[in-house]
């Protein structure tokens, strides 16, 4: 997996409640020389990048919300491998916040739709129209989850930690597409997504992505807050495990990291394992956060400054 471009770094986290169940929890960073496609990012893009230049495609049509990881991936991405990059914007009148502006800098184009328009972005008709006006472009769906999106993330090697072999795989999922590519590059390895998006045809679209696969689960996240919202607590493991060099926000990964350790205080996860946690990224969605004041400066501070110190830790 590691390459000029791209690293695969290991960290293991220290927590009384993993003592106390005498679990390993180690945690698998992707490390990009194009940060805002870090994560699982340059993973589901790899493939639909390599289609562009095979076919000559003028760029990426893609889908998202305002505060969207994938957008702010793929408009990076468009910038750094020389393609132009558009996104249908699920907009609700807000201002322009910091991901928009971010892919504005990066030449994005942006068409904002309303919440009803936006509901449409799986259904063949719409997709038919949008391919009509932007013939030569490759349309990719909502989260880079797709049948190439899922071989590329079928490509990365989470199951032998530096201290051995995994007992289980998790990662925060939104799309289903990650969770669908760990389980199938790990056939012989329990993989649990958490939901955080509160989406009942989850388990479909994954089932529709690694067809044949039974070594999935999925979990709500044990917050129960709505999509891109988060609680206290989350907020609060976030701060705390900063001091452990473990940046993560809370919308997708604190949320996931937090049911992860739900589930094994409440015995839904089996004690003496090793657990393997998948960092996806989205660390860009703290400065919306700021923005809007949902975590303070100081707050914001000590989660990036952690993000500096682990890599400073990589080299």
């Amino acid at each position: 997996m590691n390459t000029p471009f791209y690293q695969q770094h290991w960290q293991q986290i220290h927590l009384p409640l993993l003592k106390q169940h005498r679990t390993e929890l180690w945690v698998c960073h992707l490390q990009c020389r194009v940060p805002a496609i870090a994560g699982n990012k340059w993973l589901k893009l790899k493939y639909h990048i390599q289609h562009i230049q095979q076919y000559e495609k003028t760029g990426i049509l893609t889908f998202g919300g305002a505060f969207s990881n994938h957008l702010a991936a793929v408009a990076a991405a468009g910038k750094a491998f020389g393609f132009q990059t558009h996104a249908i914007v699920r907009h609700d009148g807000a201002v322009l916040n910091p991901t928009l502006a971010a892919c504005q800098e990066q030449d994005m184009q942006l068409s904002f739709v309303s919440p009803q328009q936006y509901r449409q972005r799986q259904q063949s008709g719409y997709l038919a129209t949008l391919q009509q006006q932007f013939p030569d472009w490759l349309l990719v769906p909502e989260g880079g989850t797709s049948p190439l999106g899922v071989k590329g993330v079928a490509e990365l090697q989470l199951n032998n930690t530096p201290a051995g072999a995994a007992d289980l795989i998790c990662c925060a999922t939104g799309s289903g597409g990650t969770v669908a590519g760990l389980a199938l590059g790990h056939p012989q390895t329990a993989v649990l997504g958490i939901n955080v998006v509160k989406d009942p045809s989850l388990p479909e679209q994954i089932t529709a992505l690694a067809p044949h696969q039974h070594n999935w689960q999925l979990v709500a996240d044990c917050s129960g807050q709505r999509y891109g919202q988060f609680d206290a607590a989350t907020l609060q493991l976030c701060l705390q495990l900063s001091q452990q060099d473990l940046p993560l926000e809370p919308v997708y990964t604190g949320k996931a990291l937090q049911t992860l350790l739900a589930e094994l205080s409440e015995g839904r996860i089996k004690t003496g394992q090793r657990l393997v946690f998948f960092h996806t990224g989205g660390l860009q969605g703290l400065d919306g956060m700021l923005q809007r004041e949902r975590v303070t400066p100081e707050q914001y501070q000590q989660i990036r400054s952690a993000e500096l110190r682990l890599w400073h830790q990589f080299g």
